[in-house]
């Protein structure tokens, strides 16, 4: 990767046309051939960019640009389209290239997998007296996240990060198929999220369907309860 300091002035023609004017700003270059200009505010997110694939020209200034003290002109082409972001370049101010290598990849810690495969194996937090039958217990229209036995009968779970209204809904489409079947009525409804949005929990409650908020640091074992305030 390489990371450019400079005082620039940039363009962009293609699907849209922008402009920025002349000021310092840093240029990074990926080794995939993305080309992003940053400010130093406004986040993580670019002024502008090309994203891969393109190619990047350097090339000198005509004699006008010259003469507005451009000392190097960058034009990026991108590859399957006729996008073309144009760099004007007075002064570099820093110029340094890393070898960054092959990066792993993001792995997304607490995603609903995590959450109903810790679930299966702790099914108790839905209560004494529970048991597991399966996960992902199929329906025509999709699988139940976790299906379980409860003191009263069956238990359908639905697992969210974020629980919402829709997430609501799909369980309460699920409980209307599953009731019908005379081996598993009748089902009761949980609704399962890390966070549970107020409107969710009061649809959830309205149809009879019991919420449950989800721990998952302690479900996993990190919870570190002497560093707790409460």
């Amino acid at each position: 990767m390489r990371l450019v300091i400079a005082t620039c002035s940039v363009s962009y023609s293609g699907r849209l046309n922008a402009h920025l004017a002349q000021a310092t700003r840093l240029l990074m270059v990926k080794a995939d051939g993305g080309v992003l200009i940053h400010s130093d505010g406004g986040s993580y997110k670019p002024l502008n960019w090309m994203s891969p694939p393109a190619t990047m020209r350097v090339s000198a200034p005509d004699e006008q640009q010259r003469e507005a003290g451009i000392s190097e002109v960058w034009t990026v082409s991108a590859t399957k389209s006729d996008d073309t972001l144009r760099i004007l370049i007075s002064e570099v101010h820093e110029d340094v290239s890393h070898d960054l290598g092959v990066d792993p990849g993001l792995v997304k810690d607490g995603v609903e997998s995590d959450l109903q495969r810790l679930l299966a194996e702790q099914i108790e937090l839905l209560g004494s007296g529970h048991r597991l039958i399966r996960r992902e217990h199929p329906t025509p229209i999709g699988p139940v996240d976790i299906l379980a036995r409860g003191p009263q009968g069956s238990v359908a779970v639905e697992l969210k990060r974020r629980g919402d209204i829709d997430g609501v809904e799909q369980l309460t489409r699920y409980l209307d198929l599953l009731n019908r079947d005379p081996l598993l009525a009748p089902v009761q409804g949980v609704f399962a999220a890390q966070q549970i949005k107020p409107q969710a929990r009061t649809l959830a409650e309205d149809r009879g369907i019991r919420c449950l908020v989800l721990d998952y640091d302690a479900m996993r074992g990190v919870d570190d309860a002497d560093s707790r305030l409460f």
